[in-house]
């Protein structure tokens, strides 16, 4: 089977890397175009592009796949399967529909629920104690075609985004295999998606302003869901912003206003709608990642200071 990958972040490259290890008939892999990034704006190629180049691999990066701009690429290619792992272009129906088997795309989320650009994110910060990947045959829907396979995985009390992202990477290379597999066998069979679902916005940054009169429940999950990256904030009574990388929540119990920081022992300690969530590893406005306590033993914040 000549499969065509298209892909960019970590997620998709280690669907990839599954798939070359699987030996198989890559016969071509597309990929957004490098993207300048750091202080020198140095352009620099996707992960998906890296592995590519490192397995001698045949890389393109078009622009935009609009208006038959890639159908001559994609008559040479000829490929019998295209597979589509957070590529981060819509792909228009002469692509869908060129190969013999279709597209197949590998969601990171269990469908019809998190349709759409954020779904590991929204999992964690609405609170859910499982989610998955979900292979699925693309149509010109977002995220609304029939679903191949389903791989589950447990979201632990203390993961963040990094930690289920790399357990969904690992499920999703293993039902994307048995998805190949399926379809070379002629085996693969394809349930419709119910009509109701949920959409996985993609995250601004007014998801990550943190409100402390929401639960600590609310609060942690946001936290662990914004984790390592974007993160989540508050600001400090000088207007300074103060992103959260980790919190966990606590018994404590305080009269204070919601936002107040009532300890300094050990961590952050702040007043929400419930109790006292504690803030353990942040990032100050214009300084690294440094733990809760040396930024106190800076003495840049005290008790009865308020968090907005």
């Amino acid at each position: 089977m000549r499969i065509l990958f298209m892909g960019t972040p970590d997620f998709a490259k280690r669907n990839l890397e599954a798939l070359y290890n699987n030996g198989e008939n890559i016969i071509g892999v597309v990929t957004a175009p490098d993207k300048p990034k750091g202080r020198g704006m140095v352009l620099t190629p996707s992960d998906v592009k890296k592995f590519a180049l490192e397995n001698n691999l045949p890389v393109y990066q078009p622009l935009t796949l609009k208006d038959g701009a890639f159908l001559d690429t994609l008559k040479e290619l000829n490929p019998d399967l295209i597979v589509v792992v957070a590529y981060g272009k819509i792909l228009p129906s002469y692509v869908l529909d060129y190969p013999k088997y279709g597209c197949i795309n590998n969601h990171a989320s269990i469908l019809p629920k998190y349709r759409g650009a954020a779904p590991i994110q929204r999992a964690i910060m609405d609170g859910d104690k499982e989610t998955g990947v979900s292979v699925m045959k693309m149509d010109i829907g977002l995220d609304t075609g029939d679903v191949i396979i389903v791989e589950k995985v447990t979201i632990e009390e203390n993961d963040n985004f990094e930690t289920v992202h790399d357990k969904l990477a690992e499920a999703g290379s293993v039902a994307l295999l048995k998805a190949v597999d399926l379809l070379k066998k002629g085996e693969a069979t394809y349930t419709k998606q119910p009509d109701t679902f949920t959409y996985a916005e993609k995250i601004l940054k007014t998801d990550c302003l943190i409100d402390f009169n929401k639960s600590s429940d609310e609060i942690h999950n946001q936290i662990r869901g914004l984790s390592p990256i974007p993160l989540s904030y508050t600001k400090t009574p000088d207007g300074k912003i103060l992103k959260i990388v980790k919190a966990h929540k606590t018994d404590i119990k305080s009269n204070g206003a919601n936002g107040e920081i009532v300890s300094l022992d050990g961590a952050i300690l702040v007043k929400c709608q419930d109790g006292v969530i504690a803030l353990d590893i942040i990032v100050p406005e214009g300084k690294g990642k440094m733990n809760a306590t040396d930024f106190i033993n800076g003495r840049k914040v005290k008790v009865g200071d308020i968090l907005a």
